[in-house]
């Protein structure tokens, strides 16, 4: 089963779903992204959040809307997307997309990008991704991985996340790697391309932000 989240950030981010709508996924709103998900005639599993985003009547139909929702106070230790995302893992999920958390205020989407590192480490039998209207967000252990070559995306990045990489490889791509360490402020993995039918990379200690991605 995939859980798709939907956050409150600008709309102007969030790509078109229709191909995510064809699937066997269930939706959860977080916030703002309830309403946007209800707008838009999206069953809703679960909404989350403090609500803070939407005014009383609206707050009203996402409750009428909504199969479950879980309302929380503003001050709180996790955010409303954390609370979200254990959620979805507390039901046996395998993999996680969510929309609507890039864009507007750094601050929010650093902490986002901040939760893919959260769940790699502590639980890493679920994929997490971010996916916005040019970027798809995940990280990656040590280890190797297989990459499908994808028109609609085309350029591949990786950037070292908290500590240094230590002998990543990278073959299929137009700029290949052969065991090549990279010191935490390292940008010469950016934009690379997939220039076979799968890339693959590996690397041997460290974690791995890669970010697949169009103009």
């Amino acid at each position: 089963m995939i859980f798709n989240i939907m956050a409150a950030g600008p709309t102007a981010y969030i790509p078109p779903l229709d191909k995510f709508l064809q699937e066997d996924s269930k939706w959860i709103g977080v916030d703002r992204g309830a309403l946007y998900l209800m707008k838009r005639n999206i069953p809703i599993l679960a909404s989350f959040g403090d609500f803070d985003s939407v005014n009383d009547t609206e707050r009203e139909q996402i409750n009428s809307y909504s199969d479950e929702v879980k309302l929380f106070k503003p001050e709180k230790d996790e955010t409303d997307m954390e609370l979200a995302i254990n959620w979805a893992i507390s039901k046996g999920v395998k993999k996680i997309r969510v929309f609507g958390a890039t864009g507007g205020r750094m601050d929010h989407t650093f902490a986002n990008l901040q939760l893919l590192l959260k769940y790699v480490t502590e639980s890493p039998q679920v994929d997490v991704e971010i996916i916005d209207e040019k970027n798809t967000v995940t990280i990656a252990k040590a280890g190797s991985y297989k990459l499908k070559k994808e028109e609609a995306m085309p350029y591949v990045s990786f950037f070292p996340y908290g500590a240094k990489i230590i002998g990543l490889t990278l073959e299929g791509f137009k700029y290949p790697l052969i065991d090549r360490d990279l010191p935490v402020s390292s940008a010469l993995c950016i934009s690379n391309e997939i220039i076979e039918e799968y890339g693959t990379f590996s690397f041997v200690s460290g974690i791995l932000m890669v970010i697949r991605s169009h103009d």
